[in-house]
């Protein structure tokens, strides 16, 4: 695998997960309020 390949993996894999994260954080976020 070539280093730009990784690169975007691992962008993806943050993408994904910040996302998820927001969306978690979001959810108890109105839960609490």
């Amino acid at each position: 695998m070539s280093s730009g390949s990784i690169a975007m993996m691992i962008i993806g894999l943050a993408v994904t997960w910040g996302g998820a994260a927001v969306c978690i954080f979001n959810a108890l976020k109105k839960r609490h309020l």
